[in-house]
């Protein structure tokens, strides 16, 4: 089982982590249509754990896993991914100087001045932001903030991902 755990977190990783690079560009420049192919990105990557519990449920378990056992390896394998992920995004800032703050909040205030907002609403969103980077200077409070990015997909996945193969019948194993 762990085992399983380790190679199909590891894949569902290395998948959010090119998916990652190779949206990054599109994401900061399309706000929020940026986020929902961010969020997709993480949902192909983590359909890996559905394939890891069913591997597991089929070849080790005769084709029965109750919803306990297969949610724990859920979470097994969406924690590595995240894992991944927190490394990818901490990698990535490293590698642009750790600017994101700086070039985010200068887009964001731009995007607001554009959009015409009031000099009240500028002020606030500058504190906000500043606010933001202080958070984001710590590494911890930075990392946490990056896992809380994956981490409603990497619990609802697992969680569906049991809920269905806690089903014997449900995508059976295929007889050989």
């Amino acid at each position: 089982m762990t085992r399983i755990i380790i190679t199909f977190g590891a894949i569902a990783g290395t998948i959010e982590l090119v998916l990652l690079a190779l949206t990054m560009g599109f994401v900061a420049d399309h706000g929020s249509l940026g986020m929902v192919l961010g969020y997709l990105s993480m949902l192909i990557a983590l359909s890996l754990v559905f394939a890891g519990v069913k591997k597991y449920r089929d070849e080790q378990l005769g084709g029965v896993i109750g919803f306990g056992k297969a949610f724990a390896m859920g979470l097994g394998i969406a924690g590595i991914a995240a894992l991944f992920y927190v490394i990818g995004w901490e990698a990535y800032l490293w590698s642009t100087d750790y600017t994101f703050v700086e070039v985010f909040s200068a887009k964001a205030l731009a995007d607001m001045q554009a959009q015409g907002a009031s000099a009240e609403a500028m002020a606030k969103a500058r504190a906000d932001m500043a606010d933001f980077a202080a958070i984001y200077a710590n590494p911890v409070m930075r990392m946490a903030v990056t896992l809380t990015e994956i981490a409603p997909v990497a619990l609802l996945v697992p969680l569906i991902s049991a809920l269905l193969l806690r089903r014997p019948g449900f995508v059976p194993a295929r007889v050989r």
